[in-house]
């Protein structure tokens, strides 16, 4: 009977402990969009509410910030970088609220592969992986380019529909914005879409020296883009020449390109690389005046 005893106790024990960490999860677990969006989102909440469209039948999903009231207000589509599942949503929260509190709307959606879009597709980490083992290094970098600027950028055109689509959002007055993969995604995104603005922050800057074709692919972007672009990285991130380079093509063709270096952020160049949302206090109020010239008809 002792025996059976201590086992009812550690069973007890162990499903306590099952029942605290679903808690823990589900608290952790930004709230879900139900019904009428414009009326459900807490207003200045630190936690997004999740979204979910179809994009060509696919379910994809993204977090989302707005301001007080019911707008409509202008808006921030902001593109995530690289990272697998649901890692990017650190960046969302660190960013969102910011924009938010200073009257735009602010949608981060996750493009096929990642987070709340992860049924949609492969995630683009496993496809790159996969072609540098069956044909290296030149392989893994054509895979790369084909994929952010095919199918994710299809991704990211779908939820700028979705986004504009939304009665609390001016559909003239989006910019775009990203980090990593996604400031690649926004410098793409500034020549095919219709943006007031596009800030791209690190885009490109862990495969420029080893991409020729991204480097073509961003170059010839630029060169052909609608939308002004603000480019920003901090001095030990990975390899500053997509800024410098990329902001040369832009002006060298007429077109209106800011720039700005920041001071070394930590002690790594992957901390350096961090600073397009972990530094997000240093750089915001330069990318918000940025979007407030050319995003808004009268700034708030």
């Amino acid at each position: 009977m002792n025996v059976l005893n201590r086992l009812n106790s550690i069973i007890v024990i162990a499903l306590i402990a099952v029942a605290i960490l679903i808690a823990v999860r589900y608290l952790a677990t930004p709230k879900q969009a139900l019904g009428n969006l414009a009326s459900r989102v807490s207003d200045g909440s630190p936690e997004p509410v999740l979204v979910h469209y179809r994009i060509d039948g696919r379910a994809c999903g993204g977090e989302l910030f707005k301001p007080p009231g019911d707008g409509p207000f202008p808006a921030v589509l902001y593109n995530h970088g690289s990272a697998p599942g649901m890692l990017n949503s650190q960046a969302s929260k660190a960013i969102g609220p910011l924009f938010a509190s200073h009257g735009f709307v602010f949608l981060m959606p996750y493009r096929r592969g990642q987070g709340l879009s992860a049924a949609a597709g492969p995630y683009i980490g496993d496809e790159i992986s996969s072609a540098f083992a069956h044909g290296g290094m030149a392989e893994s970098e054509r895979t790369m380019t084909r994929l952010l600027s095919g199918e994710h950028l299809q991704d990211q055109l779908g939820a700028l529909q979705w986004l504009k689509s939304q009665p609390y959002v001016l559909a003239g007055q989006v910019a775009v914005a990203g980090n990593s993969f996604g400031g690649v995604e926004s410098v793409l995104g500034a020549e095919t879409g219709s943006y007031c603005a596009a800030i791209d922050a690190s885009g490109g800057a862990e495969s420029w020296a080893q991409s020729p074709s991204l480097r073509a692919l961003m170059i010839r972007s630029v060169r052909a883009s609608k939308s002004p672009i603000f480019f920003f990285q901090a001095a030990n991130d990975y390899d500053t020449s997509p800024t410098n380079e990329l902001s040369a093509a832009m002006r060298a063709v007429g077109k209106n390109a800011q720039v700005k270096i920041y001071p070394p952020f930590g002690h790594s160049a992957r901390e350096g690389h961090s600073f397009a949302y972990a530094g997000s206090d240093v750089w915001f109020p330069d990318v918000l005046a940025f979007v407030k010239t050319y995003c808004t008809r009268r700034a708030p």
